[in-house]
């Protein structure tokens, strides 16, 4: 491996680590290098990598919660009710709209959907409308208060982030707003709702790779992964401790500033 290699190892698997959980879309800022600077995939094996990562960070950061609503999901199989096992089974329901829009509509987007116009459009528009929705946000309700139709909502806010630049955590947390959740609960059902869907991906790709095979270099997936884990962690610690303090105004201009970036190389390129 040359030192461009491990360059932009690093560079993309930082930009995984530090944009899958915020509202700003992960999938945009992976494409852009590309797009922009020219730099090659890295690969099948890398994207298991990295997406492991995550899963790591937001699993072990979470670990409490996800082992107290997992046990209690099941639990409730045989009829021990709780409020962790409603959750958990909301998480399950507002994942299935994301499943059938990846099932139907993955190859569409990955057609049409990854062109800088496209980008530049879903994070501008979808940034007005996270903006929107934490000022308009007067209700302060609790993650417990989540009912059947609020979960359906928020899943299919995420089904429509498959389309890049929209931001997986950004319209999950848009729409939970909008529904008068806090920012808090906003923010932790979105996180805890990235684990099924990450997974599901992660699991998608590495039977992608497995009969399509690899030459990936172990290292690079390895590093990879690893500093993906390290960032999202650091990620997800510091975005929840700020949040109350910062709201969304920042990643609403972060955006804003990038989609009008994007127009203006787009018009400049075309």
């Amino acid at each position: 491996m040359t030192l461009s290699d491990w360059i932009h190892t690093v560079v993309l698997a930082l930009i995984q680590g530090l944009t899958e959980f915020l509202p700003i879309s992960s999938s945009a800022h992976l494409i852009l290098p590309s797009q922009l600077l020219g730099w090659d995939d890295q690969g099948l094996a890398f994207d298991v990598g990295v997406h492991v990562g995550t899963l790591c960070a937001v699993v072990i950061y979470f670990r409490r919660e996800v082992w107290t609503i997992s046990s209690a999901s099941i639990c409730s199989l045989v009829g021990d009710k709780s409020t962790d096992a409603r959750i958990g089974w909301l998480v399950v329901m507002a994942t299935i709209p994301a499943i059938v829009a990846g099932l139907f509509l993955g190859d569409f987007v990955d057609r049409y959907g990854r062109s800088i116009l496209v980008i530049a459009a879903t994070t501008i528009i979808f940034g007005v409308l996270l903006g929107w929705a934490d000022v308009a946000n007067r209700a302060r309700k609790k993650m417990e208060a989540l009912g059947v139709s609020d979960a359906l909502i928020i899943g299919v806010a995420q089904a429509i982030a498959l389309i890049p630049g929209t931001s997986r955590s950004g319209i999950t947390i848009t729409a939970a707003l909008a529904l008068g959740f806090d920012r808090q609960s906003a923010a932790r059902f979105s996180f805890l709702l990235s684990i099924p869907v990450i997974l599901g991906a992660g699991t998608l790709k590495t039977l992608e790779l497995s009969q399509m095979g690899s030459d990936a270099h172990l290292q690079m997936v390895g590093v990879g992964a690893l500093i993906a884990a390290l960032s999202a962690w650091a990620c997800i610690h510091l975005f929840l401790s700020w949040l109350d303090r910062i709201g969304m105004r920042p990643f609403v201009i972060y955006r804003l500033i990038l989609g009008f970036t994007l127009l203006g190389v787009w018009s400049f390129a075309s």
